[in-house]
C-alpha cells in the first residue's frame, strides 16, 4: 500500500510536465493526449485530464482553437502559449536536475 501511494504521488508531480511536452510538439487534441501518455504506460483518464487542461489554461500556459471536425462535433486543439514554453523550459531543467539527484542517489551515475 505504501508503494502503491508513493508510485501514485510520483506520477502525479510529472503529470503537467509531461503534458505540456505533448502539447509543445504540436497543437494536440485531448484525445491524442491520452493517447500518448498511455503509450508511454502513464494512464490517465478523461476525468483526470479535462480539468488538468483547464487549470493549465487557467494559469495561462495553454491557449486552444475550435477545429470543425468530419466525424462529429468541433474539436478543441491545444497549443501552448509563450508562458507555457517559459514554464516547461523551467520543467526541463528541473526534470534534468531531479533524475540526475535521483541516479546518483541511488548508485546509477558516478
Amino acid at each position: 500500500m505504501i508503494a502503491e501511494n508513493t508510485q501514485t504521488q510520483m506520477r502525479k508531480g510529472i503529470l503537467e510536465y509531461c503534458i505540456l511536452s505533448i502539447i509543445a510538439r504540436d497543437e494536440t487534441y485531448a484525445s491524442d493526449i491520452i493517447a500518448e501518455l498511455k503509450n508511454a504506460q502513464l494512464l490517465v483518464v478523461e476525468g483526470t485530464l479535462y480539468p488538468l487542461l483547464t487549470r493549465l489554461k487557467n494559469n495561462g500556459l495553454l491557449t486552444y482553437n475550435w477545429v470543425e471536425s468530419t466525424s462529429g462535433p468541433p474539436r478543441k486543439y491545444y497549443s501552448l502559449s509563450d508562458e507555457g514554453r517559459k514554464v516547461l523550459g523551467q520543467l526541463d531543467t528541473t526534470w534534468k536536475e531531479l533524475a540526475y539527484a535521483v541516479d546518483t542517489a541511488i548508485g546509477k551515475k558516478k
